[in-house]
């Protein structure tokens, strides 16, 4: 067995920025069921950065790979004044964390908060100066190890 190619699928890397809500709807979109460890987020202080290196569900197309494929993809937040958790125990590096969603909370003059929301009442939440993110893929595609779709149940 080999791993999927970005040929195979038909779709370049993604390389996409958010500047306003609209935008982050996209990125939001492109991120649920996106996977990762406590271990693969990052707060840069010095330059208001927080990373989160995920393994996203490629659905690009609008549908559904058979089987199912993942990227590593970079999530990053600038102007990020400071972040805080709820549900999330940051010393536990190696616990996996499943996103469901990426939103703004606006608030005075363009700033506000991003806030993931992770499964199990779980999410991280950036105040920000400005709302700016970036979501660029950083490997090739593989074959998801689960060979199946998130399932949420109805």
């Amino acid at each position: 067995m080999t791993d999927a190619r970005f040929e195979d699928a038909g779709g370049t890397p993604l390389n996409l920025g958010a500047m306003d809500p609209e935008d982050l709807q996209v990125l939001s979109a492109l991120l649920q069921d996106a996977v990762l460890t406590v271990g693969d987020v990052a707060f840069q202080k010095r330059h208001q950065r927080l990373t989160l290196l995920v393994n996203r569900l490629r659905r690009e197309d609008g549908q559904h790979v058979q089987p199912p494929e993942r990227v590593r993809a970079l999530v990053s937040v600038e102007n990020v004044l400071g972040v805080s958790s709820q549900g999330v125990a940051r010393e536990e590096r190696d616990t996996v964390l499943s996103l469901l969603s990426v939103d703004f909370e606006p608030g005075e003059e363009g700033s506000g908060f991003v806030v993931f929301t992770l499964a199990g009442d779980g999410a991280l939440r950036a105040r920000v100066e400005a709302l700016e993110l970036r979501l660029r893929d950083v490997t090739r595609p593989y074959r998801a190890v689960s060979g199946r779709m998130p399932d949420h149940g109805a």
